[in-house]
């Protein structure tokens, strides 16, 4: 799409879009209710679908002499751009207001000049500042639309001040057919800055081959300006978008040190980001140099006030201040924490930290981290207790909560059916040594104690496992020579129990051959009797459990969601017009992914950030996500159903709900998440059905045709001769790559995100890092007598450092937060869905469902038979309960990836 026109619906916006609230059984009536009318024409059936131009007017003018139309512009107040300062005080820009003469506009007319073929001459006319209420500025401006005019199928806009302003949206009162209101919730840049005039279109949606004549020229004009030329560097107000590689995760420039290879290409496989242009670094041709603002499509930007939550300008402030503080009070980087209670006390006494005065806004951020101690000048962050601990302070300890974690937890997509055995390595025998497990029948059978045999258990699904064993192995040695951390391949197994429950059975670790010594693995099973056993047995979890950690930020949630959309957004914009139905549906879904992901690169996932400096594989962490990238992602797999028959969670049943037997009945995010996935896909089904009543017209739609293939080659450009790509010739298609999109965006991007403070705040649950090796690889009497004599230090010492763990404590607590104005899954109507009569009867069908699903997940959460989801000091799963309150739940479905 084009500087022009990502209009109505990129309202990722710096404020909050203009929403139609749904309440069961109501029908919204904020917006006018149009006239409907069919896509018009007679359909040659030959060897496929003729798509007929729409010849319906939006808004016809039928009187026999002309028109006097108002038009209502909105704009909203901002804290930073035009109409910063309230009132007619000064400047420029108020004198412009005085005059008259704020806002250029043009009708545009959806019809050509009958006598011409060409588009008929717009209406012109200026705006004037009118009235003010609140964070709202109005301007009118009045029309004398002549006779034959035809309906207005959109506006030209002209922003006449000298800062840019945020347009909400134009109503026309005085029409024939009754109130026209054109829904803009963007950006328009001032004309000094950009002379491109902006076209926004009206809430009617068309696909290209039904768009009026008098439109068609504009609609192609709009998506030109959006592609941009791939040249120069992006200004803040750009509407640009286009592809690049992650070539900006390192510092070259700043230190040797912090160069790391780009991902996207063939040694590196990797999705696409947004192209900034900016230069690249003088020591390392192939990196982008890094600056302070990191471009975005200027509509994709945070709201300026994300109350409660950071924005875009104080993301960074707010880990820099609060982890300079952190730094000044934890002046050995590598001190662990000495005792459990030193770990409990962050939730009680907290840290006492240097005044913060010149940060207040850490206050307004980390409401319920950092109190002020009363009567002194002092202040501390205490962190609030997470749902896990204070329901139950024991929980982390037991073997059960270790594997119920896996089926309820904040990681739900690793867990797989074992189906074949022995278990076997894939990697190169030579490298990396004997590819068959040393986790072996005997030690399965031994743990089960007399259920049944192995070769039962295989054949009834009864075995399970996490499997980082081929991923990690390759990175053993290189993640080694940094100092602070250790890794290791791992397997662990778990064994289903008649009560539905997971019960672990051993875990193996692995260390390959490297610097002279031989391949070293061990396995650890649980033990009530044998005391070094036991405490072995949860140094072996404290590994396991950092492997997890990492693989779900780096996978599950970065690369999965927040990576793997950016294209799906870029595309979108790039080759779906403002106008088609496809955009229309999907623009929900994008709100803040592209400004999150851009904040990620500047300070989660960059070389020397978070992610490196507090998870095991450190520097290798993104590269690592490329490997799995490479190795396991594909499209199709993405969709829920898909994914659960894959990892072996599921099979097809058309006796089952869903379409579908559950391998493991009682699995939470499963049994949740197929409720939603059902609402997503019949929401999704009833729509497109509706805009392509003709299965020809998928396959003729150019735009949507150009919008899938650009995200298969050049979005997912390294894997875009993958033979699991969807064709798209059918609705039934195009359904399903739809509903697969906003899973992602919205349920699986929940389901991985707004549980990390619940499940990970209390970091023994979740460490992100083993810092030292397990005792029994090449012991020496020294270190075997220590953990011998303390093994509870033994643990700690391998836990994070106070200053990794506080770190990511807060930054997940941030992660964690739903923001006062969060979007969530069919909540609001957007506004041209409510102007169709079909489509908002589906929309409000969509809004009925998700609120039946809430009830059913409470209900769900009551039943003491599903144990993984109920009992004593058990957390209930709700994070695909779709709707919640702001601040961290652990429940709640946004629309996008929004944080």
């Amino acid at each position: 799409m084009n500087s022009q026109t990502h209009q109505s619906h990129l309202a990722q916006a710096s404020v909050p879009r203009q929403k139609l609230p749904i309440s069961a059984g109501r029908t919204p009536s904020v917006i006018p209710q149009m006239p409907s009318s069919s896509f018009g024409g007679k359909r040659k059936k030959n060897n496929g679908i003729r798509c007929v131009s729409n010849t319906t007017k939006a808004i016809e003018i039928t009187e026999e002499q002309s028109l006097s139309v108002k038009a209502v512009i909105s704009v909203k107040l901002t804290a930073g751009g035009f109409l910063s300062s309230l009132g007619l005080s000064h400047g420029v820009d108020d004198i412009i207001d005085l005059v008259g003469k704020s806002i250029h506009l043009e009708l545009v007319s959806a019809e050509l000049d009958p006598k011409t073929g060409k588009e008929k001459e717009t209406i012109k006319g200026y705006a004037h500042r009118s009235s003010q209420e609140k964070d709202e500025v109005k301007y009118e401006c009045d029309f004398e639309i002549p006779k034959g005019f035809g309906g207005i199928g959109g506006v030209l806009v002209e922003n006449e001040h000298h800062n840019e302003m945020y347009l909400k949206n134009i109503v026309f009162d005085g029409l024939a057919h009754g109130v026209l209101m054109v829904t803009c919730n963007s950006w328009v840049a001032p004309k000094s800055d950009n002379s491109e005039k902006r076209i926004f279109f009206t809430n009617k949606s068309y696909l290209p081959c039904q768009t009026p004549g008098g439109l068609t020229g504009l609609r192609k004009k709009e998506l030109e300006n959006l592609r941009g030329n791939g040249q120069g560097e992006r200004k803040t107000n750009d509407r640009i978008y286009d592809y690049d590689v992650y070539n900006d995760l390192g510092n070259p420039d700043s230190k040797p040190e912090l160069k790391r290879p780009v991902l996207g290409g063939k040694q590196h496989p990797y999705p696409r980001r947004c192209r900034t242009g900016r230069p690249h670094c003088k020591t390392d041709p192939l990196s982008e140099s890094r600056s302070a603002i990191v471009y975005v499509p200027r509509d994709e930007a945070f709201s300026e006030v994300k109350l409660l939550t950071f924005t875009a300008t104080t993301a960074d402030q707010v880990a820099h201040a609060l982890f300079q503080s952190l730094d000044t009070i934890f002046v050995d980087p590598d001190l662990g924490f000495a005792t459990f209670t030193d770990i409990e006390s962050l939730f009680n006494e907290g840290i006492h930290v240097p005044p913060l005065s010149k940060n207040g806004f850490l206050k307004d951020l980390f409401p319920r981290i950092l109190k002020s101690i009363a009567d002194t000048q002092e202040e501390v962050i205490r962190f609030e207790t997470p749902k896990m601990f204070e329901r139950d302070r024991f929980s982390w300890f037991r073997d059960e909560e270790f594997a119920r974690q896996t089926l309820a937890g904040v990681n739900p997509y690793s867990i797989q059916l074992v189906k074949e055995w022995p278990l076997m390595s894939k990697l190169n025998p030579e490298i990396y040594g004997a590819p068959e497990s040393a986790i072996t029948t005997e030690v399965v059978e031994q743990q089960i104690k007399g259920f049944m045999t192995l070769e039962e258990a295989l054949q009834k699904k009864k075995l399970f496992m996490l499997d980082y064993h081929d991923l990690l192995l390759p990175y053993v040695k290189r993640v080694r020579d940094i100092k602070g951390t250790t890794l290791y391949g791992s397997r662990t197994l778990f064994f289903l129990t008649p009560d539905g429950t997971l019960m672990p059975l051993a875990i193996e670790l692995t260390r390959p051959p490297l610097d002279g010594k031989p391949l070293w693995r061990q396995v650890f099973t649980p033990s009530s009797c044998d005391a070094t056993a036991c405490w072995l047995w949860r140094l072996a979890k404290t590994h396991v459990l950092a492997h997890d950690s990492g693989h779900h930020e780096l996978i599950s949630h970065w690369l999965r969601t927040h990576c793997a959309t950016e294209p799906y957004i870029i595309a979108t914009n790039r080759q779906l017009s403002a106008m088609h139905p496809v955009y229309r549906l999907l623009h929900p879904h994008f709100r803040y992914t592209m400004e999150i992901n851009a904040l990620a690169r500047e300070a989660l996932i960059n070389a020397d950030g978070i992610i490196e400096s507090s998870f095991s594989p450190a520097k290798y962490s993104m590269e690592l996500s490329s490997v799995a990238y490479e190795q396991q992602w594909q499209f199709d797999l993405q969709a829920l159903p898909a994914d659960l028959i894959s990892r072996g969670m599921a099979v097809e049943d058309s006796t089952a709900p869903h379409g579908l037997k559950l391998t493991i009945e009682d699995y939470p995010f499963a049994n949740d998440g197929l409720l939603v996935w059902d609402a997503i896909w019949q929401w999704v089904t009833e729509y497109v059905k509706h805009y392509y009543p003709d299965e020809g017209l998928v396959k003729s739609d150019e735009e949507l045709q150009a919008w899938w293939t650009e995200i298969r080659t050049v979005g997912h450009a390294d894997k875009k001769d993958a033979p699991w790509w969807p064709v798209l010739n059918t609705s039934d298609d195009l359904i399903g790559i739809l509903t697969t999109i906003i899973w992602v965006a919205s349920c699986h991007h929940a389901a991985v995100n707004f549980g990390q403070y619940a499940f990970g705040g209390y970091f023994p649950n979740r460490p992100t890092i083993a810092r030292r090796k397990i005792p029994t690889e090449d012991q020496t009497d020294e270190e075997w007598n220590h953990f011998l004599n303390k093994p509870e230090e033994e643990v700690l010492l391998c836990f994070p450092s106070q200053i990794q763990a506080t770190k990511v404590m807060a930054i997940l607590y941030l992660l964690s937060n739903h923001s006062i104005d969060e979007e969530y899954l069919g909540q609001e109507m957007e506004s041209s869905w409510a102007e169709n009569p079909k489509i908002r009867e589906c929309f409000e069908l969509f809004n009925g469902k998700l609120r039946e699903i809430v009830g059913i997940i409470d209900t769900r959460n009551k039943n003491k038979n599903l144990k993984n989801r109920s009992g004593a000091g058990v957390v209930p799963y709700e994070l695909l309960k779709p709707f919640s309150q702001p601040g961290v739940t652990a429940k709640g479905v946004p629309n996008s990836i929004s944080i």
